[in-house]
Order: C-alpha cells, then sequence, then structure tokens
C-alpha cells in the first residue's frame, strides 16, 4: 500500500513538474505542430527522463542531492542558458513543415536527447523539482523498492502530461489557420532566450552579489 502511494505521489510530482507551459513546453508544441505527434512525444520522453533522473538524485538522499545540485548550480545555468538561447535564435529561422512519416528514428532520437538536455540544465525545473519533492512528502522514501515506486511514478506522470499535450496539439493542427505553427514557433523561441537571458543574468548576479 506504501509504495502504491509512492507511485500516485511521484505521477503528481511528474505532472506539476511538466505542466507549467515554460520552454520545454513551448518546444513540444512547436515541435508538434511542425513534425508531427511523435516528434513532439519524443521531445516529451527526453523531458521525462530527466524528471526521472532527478527523481531518482532526490530519493537517493536529499542531503546528497542538495549537495550535488550546489556543486553544479552554476555550470547547469551556464549550458542550459546557452542551449535555450541557441533553440530560441533557431526558432526564428524559417523551416518549413515537415511530414509525419518523412521522421525516421535519428531525428525521433535526436529530438529526444535534445530534449533531456534542455530539461537537465533548467534551473527552473531543478529548484521546483526539489521544493515539490518535499512538499509531497516523498522524501520518505527511504528503501530501494519505494525509491524505485518514486521514479517510476515520475516518469509515469510527466510521460503522460507529454502525451495528452501532443496527442491534443496533433488533433487540433488541421483545425489552427495557416500561419500558426510559425508565431507558436517563434514565441517558443521567444520563451526560450527569456528563459537564458535570465539563467545567464541569475549566473552574474550571483558573481557580483559573492
Amino acid at each position: 500500500m506504501d509504495e502504491l502511494l509512492f507511485f500516485l505521489k511521484g505521477v503528481a510530482l511528474g505532472l506539476a513538474i511538466a505542466a507549467p507551459l515554460g520552454p520545454v513546453g513551448a518546444l513540444c508544441i512547436s515541435r508538434t505542430l511542425q513534425r508531427g505527434f511523435w516528434a513532439g512525444l519524443a521531445g516529451g520522453l527526453g523531458t521525462a527522463l530527466a524528471d526521472g533522473a532527478y527523481a531518482a538524485l532526490a530519493a537517493a538522499g536529499f542531503a546528497a542531492f542538495a549537495h550535488i545540485l550546489d556543486n553544479v548550480s552554476v555550470p547547469l545555468r551556464l549550458v542550459g542558458g546557452a542551449f535555450m538561447l541557441w533553440l530560441g535564435i533557431s526558432s526564428f529561422k524559417p523551416r518549413p513543415v515537415v511530414a509525419a512519416a518523412s521522421i525516421g528514428a535519428g531525428d525521433l532520437l535526436r529530438t529526444t536527447a535534445s530534449t533531456f538536455v534542455l530539461t537537465i540544465t533548467n534551473p527552473a525545473t531543478v529548484l521546483s523539482f526539489a521544493a515539490i519533492f518535499a512538499g509531497l512528502g516523498l522524501a520518505g522514501a527511504d528503501d530501494r523498492l519505494s525509491s524505485a515506486t518514486v521514479v517510476a511514478g515520475v516518469f509515469s506522470g510527466s510521460m503522460l502530461w507529454w502525451l495528452i499535450l501532443a496527442g491534443s496539439v496533433a488533433l487540433l493542427h488541421k483545425r489552427l489557420p495557416a500561419g500558426f505553427s510559425m508565431w507558436v514557433a517563434r514565441i517558443a523561441g521567444a520563451i526560450m532566450i527569456l528563459f537564458g537571458v535570465l539563467a545567464f543574468g541569475s549566473v552574474i548576479y550571483g558573481w557580483v552579489a559573492g
């Protein structure tokens, strides 16, 4: 019974982390509109894997999790900020809509990998993850089975959200006006550029204040 409760809490955490529309959500919508359902879901898989990785770190022990985050927070913000800036600027370059049938396994794998890097290096994800993890009482998962159950729940909850989001966007795609995907790509790019600038700004502020 405890394992089921931990799993459900993990699902709630995965949904809570994935659902807010940030750079990853905007990117998922843009990719789904431009390249189809499987491209959007592949990006969601990268995010769910990153969320699962953070859940595994947190379940391994909050002291160790906090220590690791403290040591790598600056590199994460720099790498994540640079990656978001690059993706954001790239989103403003005109790209033709690609037929879903022409997207191969290699393209989907690259999409998954790039979204994994974007998520794992996003400082906002790190901070919100730690806060909600503690708030849901998941720090009590102090044995291997419970920890694995939490990680599985987080991955499942995150993946469930991306399945819903990519599926909804794919279903509504044909009802949207022409040029809508281009504007979504630009908005997603603007969001990623904003988050990238904020990431660099937080590092610079830390250096000046320190």
